[in-house]
């Protein structure tokens, strides 16, 4: 995912979008996205950069009525598509769903539902539990220990009194 829509923006059919990536500027590069609420892809017409968002104009949307549809809309690229990351960093996509384990006990957390994005320098992760609230663990290097896609599993360090906050 690069971006969600927010609101539409004037009225030739462009929409304010929230960037979803750390690289933002490669919104203005994109040719096409594929859109969750069409099920499909379609064409970049224009797109600009006005942090923190972006407004985009997609193909076949040419009225303030008609970007309205796209209120709350992902924007997506192919997974080929995308820049490949550093060493131990990770897009979204590839942690939501991960099982998240407590390093030490290997008591199992709950699973990664969301990453928040906060604008305070660091994700949020926010993990779903059964029977309990969320918990939210902050994507901080120090306590994220490590990541293994191929098992399905995040091995965090809890603050202590983090679980106390929650309940």
């Amino acid at each position: 995912m690069v971006g969600k829509v927010t609101a539409p923006f004037g009225i030739d059919g462009s929409v304010r979008v929230f960037p979803t990536t750390d690289f933002p500027e490669r919104l203005l590069s994109l040719k096409e996205v594929a859109v969750d609420a069409l099920g499909g892809v379609r064409p970049v017409v224009k797109s600009r950069l006005t942090p923190p968002t972006a407004i985009m104009q997609l193909d076949g949307f040419t009225s303030r009525e008609q970007a309205e549809l796209l209120r709350g809309a992902l924007l997506m690229v192919p997974e080929d598509a995308l820049p490949e990351l550093p060493c131990d960093e990770y897009y979204w996509h590839q942690l939501v769903g991960l099982t998240v384990v407590e390093e030490g006990s290997n008591r199992v957390l709950g699973r990664l539902a969301h990453v928040l994005r906060t604008g305070a320098g660091h994700d949020v992760f926010e993990v779903e539990r059964t029977g309990k609230k969320p918990l939210l663990i902050p994507s901080l290097k120090s306590l994220v220990k490590g990541v293994d896609l191929s098992a399905g599993r995040m091995i965090v360090e809890l603050l202590p009194g983090l679980e106390d906050i929650v309940e």
